[in-house]
């Protein structure tokens, strides 16, 4: 076989070796872009089944579940991907409560907006794979309390659907403090041992 012959040859098995690699790593890449958005839809309907029962105040104290999956879906799914998980649980949730739709999306997606702001700005991701637990911890609790004082204010003093009590207001924010402490560290524990496997 001559030397032109030759090079031909290994370049077209080369060429197939490369070809098949190729295949096999966009394959990989769908099969996780499909598990993150299988898991987007399955963290916004564990949200929905978390809080979409308990009535108002209730639900503003509450709130842990959320905090978690807002943040695994905020470490997941870049950008934005704590927001997508608000969303759907937000959906589902304004079906049940229809009178207050437009405003459990809004502040839904504020949620989520801020946990994915927050976890991009306080560098909660090391890696791909290693996340800082005392960021997220902080990230989760200050996108908590925002939210939740925002959701109260509004529904307590422009709205007038709950009561004015310097109590309650002290019990909501406590609760949310506490919501995004106990979320963020869960969330932490969750990602390391069970997520980051399933997505990368």
């Amino acid at each position: 076989m001559s030397q032109p012959s030759l090079k031909v040859t290994i370049w077209r098995k080369n060429r197939g070796a490369i070809s098949s690699r190729k295949t096999a790593v966009q394959t990989a890449n769908e099969r996780i872009i499909m598990r993150k958005t299988v898991l987007t839809a399955l963290f916004g309907v564990a949200i929905f089944l978390s809080k979409g029962f308990l009535p108002t105040p209730i639900d503003k104290m509450l709130i842990a579940v959320q905090a978690l999956f807002l943040a695994l879906g905020a470490l997941m799914a870049n950008p934005l991907g704590a927001a997508k998980v608000s969303v759907i649980g937000a959906i589902l949730t304004a079906i049940l409560r229809p009178a207050l739709a437009p405003l459990t999306i809004i502040f839904a997606l504020v949620y989520g907006i801020l946990t994915d702001l927050f976890v991009h700005v306080l560098r909660v991701k090391h890696s791909e794979k290693v996340v800082r637990t005392g960021r997220l911890v902080a990230a989760t609790t200050i996108s908590t309390a925002i939210t939740g004082l925002l959701s109260y204010y509004f529904s307590a003093y422009v709205l007038r659907v709950m009561p004015l009590n310097p109590l309650l207001d002290t019990v909501i924010l406590a609760g949310g403090i506490l919501s995004g402490l106990i979320g963020g560290y869960l969330a932490a524990i969750t990602w390391r041992k069970v997520v980051k496997n399933l997505v990368s």
